[in-house]
């Protein structure tokens, strides 16, 4: 089974590589540090699967599914990662990853998760799939949604107040309750948060 691996921690790729020579069955082509990199690879083919870690050199799991999705590459990614956090993984599906693996897990579950990508199956954790696109903007108004659009191009509550024919009141009573949702302090925040999940639903899950 031919594989890449793309990680930027050294040590992580030495103790893959050790792993996968013990075991056999895997024969580590080639490791990289950067996207940048991977994506090079990726577009030149020539290797069964590849196992990306969530945070590389100069970009992160998401970009890196993105770009793999905007160019149309033909590529099974297993993203190999070291943070448990529920919405990385729902990112992972959203933007198209067959495997998701953390690297804490055992080898055998890491090495069949490896495998189940490359026979051209999808093997990640247990999700709902039916939640992977509960995001806090779903819980969103069309109006808060609208508002959380002009705020990310940089709208004062004077010049939301003024274009939309309602007080400044009536502006900062709308935010307020658009930051509850959220769960955010401040428009950095949410504008911020809204920046991350346009980019992460770019490509929607099916």
């Amino acid at each position: 089974m031919r594989i890449v691996v793309a990680e930027r921690n050294p040590f992580v790729i030495s103790a893959l590589r050790e792993m996968l020579e013990c075991d056999g069955r895997f024969d580590l082509l080639s490791t990289v540090q950067s996207g940048k990199q991977f994506l090079d690879l990726a577009a030149t083919g020539g290797f069964d699967v590849a196992v990306i870690g969530w945070k590389l050199a100069d970009m992160d799991g998401a970009d890196v599914l993105a770009e793999v999705q905007s160019r149309k590459l033909d590529v099974r990614i297993t993203v190999f990662s070291n943070d448990h956090d529920i919405g990385i993984l729902k990112q992972c599906v959203r933007l198209g990853a067959q495997g998701y693996c953390f690297q804490f897990d055992d080898p055998a579950i890491i090495f069949d998760t490896i495998l189940a990508v490359a026979h051209g199956r999808i093997c990640i954790p247990y999700i709902d799939i039916n939640k992977v696109n509960d995001t806090p903007l779903a819980q969103l108004t069309v109006r808060e949604r609208e508002l959380l659009a002009v705020l990310s191009d940089g709208w004062t509550n004077l010049q939301i107040a003024t274009r939309t024919g309602i007080s400044e009141n009536t502006v900062k009573y709308h935010l307020k309750n658009l930051y509850d949702k959220l769960d955010v302090r401040n428009r950095a925040m949410a504008v911020a948060l809204y920046s991350r999940e346009r980019r992460t639903q770019k490509q929607p899950f099916g």
